[in-house]
């Protein structure tokens, strides 16, 4: 038997509360089940453009550029000729940095240390990496990364923005403005910095929000009392004094923005009352005594201190969990100019095991199934010797022309080596892959289409992958 539509334009108030009270009781279920609501419609510009593979990002930067060759790109030609020339067929009159434009030979120099093939994909990979050399059926490493920047700054940059110059969204800020938050008591993008490391300086513009509103820009945690600073209250204010006086600023702030209508007062009302949440669900995320025995076991010995490399993969962890969209952790100390036999075996010694405990990790409790993480620097080390090459000591200088990072996670290939360079690993013979295009490629797991994803800044629209790159498809499940 039909039933006839209900003719909407003639109910009266009892009809239409009787046929809206389930709708209306649906929304209100939902709400109490998850008070933050999906807050994907909270975001400035919602988007999806796609069905999402995956839901958050932990991102571990590699500050300094780790050497290819000596951790993922194995070239046994380099060892056998060591300390031969580097041939101009190889060279093909590329730029040198600075460091090493004033040289006048240019000896190869291989790796000192051992290779192996590993796992069913049989990846070679470094005896200084034992730990990721037993998750390689669960990462993608891409061998043919390059870049057009040089030296750090703009290196590092470009990889984080998209664009060489300062003062673009960082990718975790335009994550943050095309799909917002998952917990409204976190910020949906936190950076995490190894704590006493030297190294390449990291300016705070990495995480910025650049031209976007300021509440999409990262919020940095730190080791120790304040893990965000002037996050508590002033001695002498209570909780409910600082609520009080966040009420009192609202109101002169929405007084403000109704005369001047400026976007950003918005955006400071928000950072206020997310400042004012965080009071307490900081304190909680960051306390991570709780954590079992066999965890710390896992991520490494550094993970009972603080601010390591070790303790803030486990930190991430944690933040993925409470539905913090990315986390951005940065270890610097991979510039190595000189001394590379010791200083890299030292910064593999502090990342290579807590790398490996994080997929471990994520994958044991589900988490792997969203969550894509990154591992990788700004570009790639020379084949050849920066300064005097002695028997056993070297160092490497920059090259942006082939570099190796890995993801993995959702979405992404499992046990794959994409991309090949040449056997001197100066030059990309196969599947090259541009920064454009790995941030591409990291939208579109999340959802995004990096060309029609933009924001409209003094009269030009503009993109994370700025006028160019393409989706790298053949990575991606």
């Amino acid at each position: 038997m039909s039933v006839s539509p209900p003719d909407f334009r003639v109910l009266n108030r009892r009809a239409f509360l009787s046929l809206s009270a389930l709708g209306l009781g649906t929304m209100g279920l939902a709400t109490l089940l998850n008070p933050s609501g999906n807050q994907i419609f909270k975001a400035a510009n919602p988007v999806l453009h796609f069905p999402p593979k995956v839901k958050q990002v932990i991102y571990l930067f590699q500050s300094g550029a780790p050497s290819q060759m000596d951790l993922f790109d194995y070239k046994p030609l380099l060892n056998q000729m060591q300390g031969q020339e580097l041939p101009d067929s190889v060279r093909l009159g590329q730029r040198l940095t600075g460091m090493t434009a004033g040289q006048t030979t240019f000896p190869l120099v291989g790796t000192p240390f051992e290779f192996q093939k590993y796992g069913e994909s049989g990846a070679w990979m470094s005896e200084l990496i034992p730990h990721q050399s037993k998750i390689v059926d669960e990462i993608c490493i891409i061998q043919s990364m390059y870049t057009e920047a040089i030296n750090h700054d703009p290196a590092a940059t470009f990889v984080q923005t998209g664009s060489q110059l300062p003062g673009r969204p960082a990718i975790g800020s335009w994550i943050d403005y095309g799909l917002g938050s998952e917990n409204e008591n976190l910020p949906a993008f936190i950076v995490l910095i190894t704590k006493n490391k030297g190294g390449q300086p990291l300016y705070s513009r990495l995480w910025g929000s650049g031209f976007l509103p300021a509440k999409h820009q990262g919020v940095q945690f730190r080791s120790g009392k304040d893990p965000v600073l002037y996050l508590g209250n002033p001695e002498g204010m209570d909780r409910q004094d600082r609520k009080i006086q966040l009420e009192l600023l609202k109101q002169m702030q929405m007084s403000q923005f109704s005369t001047f209508n400026d976007p950003e007062i918005e955006s400071r009302i928000a950072q206020y009352e997310m400042a004012f949440r965080m009071q307490t669900s900081v304190p909680e995320i960051t306390d991570t005594s709780g954590e079992p025995p066999y965890i710390y076991d896992m991520y490494g010995p550094d993970a009972r201190d603080p601010g390591t490399f070790a303790a803030n993969c486990l930190l991430a962890r944690r933040l993925i969990e409470q539905g913090v969209r990315f986390v951005q952790l940065y270890h610097r100390g991979w510039d190595q100019h000189a001394n590379l036999p010791r200083d890299i075996r030292r910064q593999c010694q502090e990342t290579d095991q807590a790398s490996a405990a994080l997929i471990m990790d994520l994958k044991q409790r589900g988490l792997l199934d969203h969550t894509l993480v990154i591992w990788g620097g700004e570009f790639g080390r020379t084949n050849y010797s920066q300064g005097k090459l002695t028997a056993n000591n070297f160092g490497r200088d920059h090259h942006p022309k082939c570099f190796t990072i890995w993801m993995a996670g959702a979405g992404v290939r499992k046990g794959m080596v994409f991309g090949k360079t040449d056997d001197f690993s100066y030059n990309i013979v196969e599947n090259p892959v541009h920064v454009h295009d790995f941030q591409a490629t990291l939208l579109r797991l999340l959802g995004i289409d990096h060309e029609q994803f933009t924001y409209k800044f003094q009269g030009r629209r503009y993109r994370l992958t700025d006028v160019h790159g393409r989706v790298v498809n053949e990575i991606l499940t």
